[in-house]
């Protein structure tokens, strides 16, 4: 028996279609019946390639028992979080005012009318000895509260609302207050945080922090820096140590390629499996950049391979790049990937085989169940990645033999802008022509699928074809950034593009600033209309989390514009928004690496050249060789001398050879 979720354009609803829960999907319609009926709401919230989310759905919401109990004292609505990042964000930051933490699956209580007054993550169906309520006994004990003490309840929904409503600009300060030294107090705070020994800067579970690398590595190009020995040394360990340990570890697919979404131990070598386009993307950025820095061969390797899977799997004939692989095959969690040793010895050729069993943590007498090995790259092994080609490509067709996890097709406006910007990081760090034209297309193809007929950016393009009706700050934010970090090589593949790419995100951004502005306060709110968020509450959302904040971009976009084109609204525009965070910096750096990256670029200057086409190949070649932030714009005449070089507002100057230019920089 379907129930309300058949006709649902998302992966993650049709998942829970036939299911016995009588799920409603989000929307007036829910909330008419609830007040009708009288009953709170359960609003439950994932995403497909979720495997907790698997778990309890088929502990729970397959079971006719737990269904009846959920369909006889609640209205229950499923969200997919990829759809609706407006609804989940909002409830996320609820429900860690309840429990300190928050993730998926998401279970929120809520009152008919949306507000919030409990909720949780995953629940078992049983007591599993894990001092986990079970999901029966909690239904049963918030239905027979919300009989007997309803007041309580109501109490506590308006509480937090106001609660959200004030996080809204709590932290807000004055533009007076920011001082650069702050950026320095920021690295060594997180530095400071970092585990030396295996990377990342916190605790297990371990989750990729490309925000925090990309500040740390933007930060380490200041003069303040460069002579503060100490500083600068402990911001090269913490860079090298993470990206290589991640590298190595499990959390890499190091046959097949790509990053999984995190770590459950603190050594980076079991992860839970789902594979995100966003966090590929942003690594593909971090460690572009820290190539360039560090020059070490496996973080380039990681690049191409993370890119030809991209291409390989995560795109289709009609262009634009998935959004998720599932966690899970048919056979469980991680399945696809784990070998037996017996396996790897039939696969391989046995001269191959040694070689392999000598670099890769793989063994007779794993500590997995029954004998399973993930592949991890030992941490004394010195990687020569072309031996080790052959061998991979072998495992990799037998590993294509087996069930794969799923896809999910749908295409997401904000990840696929992150993917321009990856790909644009790429291409500039080695020199890749054909890399920073995947980043033309990419754009080219979001220009022509991702606008409605309106006019109007579109969130998602479903696998349907059908288009989102909503679009948030981060697809406005998060693609302007795309087309300017664009425009900064794009004179080196289409003569005179840069131009038309910086007049498109100016665009952009006008818009973003006419439907998401708060005129009473500085930043931007996450979505446009004031009601259709649940609990009514319009949220701004400042923090970085699986990707960075769109007010954080927005930064880096108001200074960039400012530069391109010498217009002095944008620079209002930056020093306005930067002044939300001075209070945010001395509390919560490590949840603003983001903005803490575009001030800095913005502090120590962006170079803008202004010079021929020809010239610009010339310097493209060269620049691979330095981290520094750099904007390309042609003349489109072709002349053998007169560059301008302008770094901030506080240098210009005109050279007549491009190697003279070059000098000035890196001197």
């Amino acid at each position: 028996m379907k129930n309300l979720l058949s006709d649902e354009p998302s992966l993650y609803l049709q998942q829970h279609s036939k299911q016995p829960v009588n799920w409603m999907p989000w929307g007036k319609d829910a909330f008419e019946l609830a007040h009708k009926a009288d009953k709170p709401l359960i609003v439950s919230i994932g995403y497909s390639a979720c495997h907790w989310c698997h778990v309890m759905s088929k502990e729970s919401f397959e079971d006719t028992y737990i269904a009846s109990i959920m369909n006889r004292h609640f209205i229950c609505i499923k969200v997919d979080r990829e759809e609706r990042p407006d609804i989940d964000q909002t409830y996320l930051e609820a429900v860690r005012m309840f429990n300190q933490s928050a993730g998926w699956p998401l279970n929120v209580f809520c009152l008919p009318d949306g507000r919030p007054f409990w909720g949780g993550t995953y629940f078992p169906n049983q007591d599993n000895g894990q001092e986990i309520v079970p999901w029966p006994q909690v239904l049963m004990r918030i239905s027979d509260h919300f009989k007997k003490e309803r007041h309580e309840l109501d109490e506590n929904a308006s509480n937090v609302v106001k609660n959200l409503i004030h996080a809204n600009n709590a932290l807000s300060s004055v533009e007076s207050e920011w001082s650069n030294d702050l950026l320095l107090l920021s690295a060594k705070n997180i530095c400071d945080s970092h585990d030396d020994k295996n990377g990342g800067f916190t605790p297990a579970p371990k989750f990729p922090s490309p925000m925090k690398i990309d500040f740390l590595l933007a930060i380490r190009e200041s003069q303040s820096i460069r002579t503060n020995q100490k500083l600068a040394h402990q911001i090269d360990h913490s860079i090298k140590t993470t990206l290589t340990k991640m590298a190595n570890g499990g959390i890499y697919d190091q046959i097949g390629g790509g990053f999984f979404r995190y770590s459950v131990d603190e050594k980076w070598h079991i992860p839970h499996f789902e594979k995100m386009l966003y966090d590929n993307a942003l690594l593909l950025s971090s460690y572009s950049r820290a190539y360039q820095r560090f020059k070490s061969p496996i973080y380039k390797e990681k690049v191409e391979q993370t890119i030809h899977w991209l291409i390989r799997k995560m795109t289709d004939k009609d262009g634009g790049f998935f959004s998720s692989v599932n966690a899970d095959n048919e056979e469980g969690e991680g399945e696809y990937y784990f070998w037996q040793y017996e396996e790897l010895e039939k696969v391989l050729e046995k001269d191959d085989f040694q070689k392999f069993v000598d670099a890769y943590w793989v063994s007779e007498s794993s500590s997995l169940e029954n004998g399973k090995s993930l592949p991890i790259l030992k941490n004394d092994f010195q990687n020569n990645s072309i031996s080790f080609d052959g061998i991979k490509k072998t495992l990799l067709e037998k590993r294509n033999e087996r069930p794969e996890p799923c896809r999910d097709k749908k295409k997401i406006t904000s990840w696929n802008a992150l993917l321009v910007r990856g790909f644009v990081d790429a291409a500039r760090a080695f020199n890749r022509k054909d890399w920073a034209q995947l980043a033309y297309d990419l754009n080219k193809w979001m220009t022509k699928n991702l606008i409605s007929k309106e006019g109007d950016i579109c969130s998602i393009l479903f696998e349907n074809k059908n288009l989102s009706s909503h679009a948030y700050l981060d697809d406005y934010a998060f693609w302007a950034e795309g087309l300017l970090n664009l425009s900064s090589i794009s004179d080196s593949i289409i003569s005179g593009s840069s131009k038309e790419l910086i007049s498109d995100a100016e665009k952009i951004t006008l818009i973003a600033l006419e439907k998401f502005n708060d005129p009473k306060s500085c930043g931007f709110f996450f979505n446009e209309d004031e009601n259709i968020n649940p609990a009514q509450v319009r949220k701004k959302f400042w923090y970085d989390n699986a990707t960075p904040s769109a007010n954080s971009s927005l930064l880096n976009i108001f200074s960039s514009l400012y530069l391109l084109t010498g217009k002095e609204s944008w620079l209002k525009e930056y020093q306005v928004l930067r002044a939300g965070y001075p209070n945010l910096t001395r509390q919560a750096p490590h949840g603003i690496g983001h903005a803490l990256r575009a001030i800095s670029d913005y502090e120590i200057g962006i170079c803008k050249i202004t010079c021929s086409p020809n010239q610009v190949e010339e310097l493209m070649s060269e620049i691979t060789k330095h981290p520094y932030r750099m904007i390309f714009i042609s003349t489109g005449k072709k002349t053998e001398n007169d560059l301008t070089l302008q770094v901030g507002n506080d240098f210009k100057e005109k050279f007549k050879l491009p190697k003279d230019c070059l000098k000035k920089i890196f001197s």
